[in-house]
């Protein structure tokens, strides 16, 4: 009798345990999502008509602070990074190229519509919800990176590349707000892969 009381009493502490561990669990999984991550899922190049093109796929999720920055008229601005790395066999390889290319991401009240557009650029596309936005601007599709003709014919070299939410533009007193804010330190790790020749 004994036994059945301490087996009932172990089942009702492991229920007990799960009905508090559980939303535990599942409010934990959503936290990346209101804390913001950039993340780098595939890059690669491919040679086309002489010029290196750049496919990638990126998942892209604001922080909660940012969305309301965006959704309070503060514009917003995802800069990729490519490096163009030569590789040498007895020094440190050379950083031959660099490119940064920056899209503005603004939220319109009146129209109720997201505004994506790249930097010094006239190309600009519209959406109806951030996700739809953030889904656009982490499908990379041939963009030009480097004409083949620039790089050594005799040298290997490798591409790095990121994603992060930019912060240069703002004026120097909220560069430094932000510089203590985590919610606003959005960057993926380098995404690194061989350039084939």
């Amino acid at each position: 009798m004994s036994f059945l009381k301490n087996k009932k009493f172990w089942i009702l502490l492991l229920i007990l345990n799960n009905l508090v561990f559980f939303p535990v669990s599942i409010f934990s999984q959503n936290l990346p999502n209101n804390e913001g991550f950039f993340d780098v899922r595939s890059a690669s190049t491919s040679l086309n008509d002489g010029v290196y093109k750049l496919d990638a796929r990126l998942q892209l999720f604001m922080s909660e602070e940012a969305r309301d920055a965006l959704g309070s008229g503060v514009p917003l601005i995802i800069e990729l990074n490519i490096e163009i790395i030569r590789v040498r066999r007895f020094l440190p390889d050379a950083r031959d190229a660099e490119l940064i290319i920056q899209y503005e991401l603004q939220y319109r009240p009146l129209s109720q519509r997201y505004i994506v557009q790249r930097l010094n650029s006239l190309e600009q596309e519209s959406f109806s919800t951030l996700y739809s936005a953030l889904n656009h601007l982490g499908r990379i599709q041939g963009l030009p990176l480097i004409d083949s003709s620039l790089l050594n014919a005799n040298s290997n070299y490798r591409v790095r590349f990121r994603a992060l939410l930019g912060t240069r533009q703002y004026s120097a007193p909220l560069q430094i707000l932000i510089f203590w804010r985590s919610e606003w330190d959005l960057k993926s790790e380098w995404y690194e892969w061989r350039l084939e020749r």
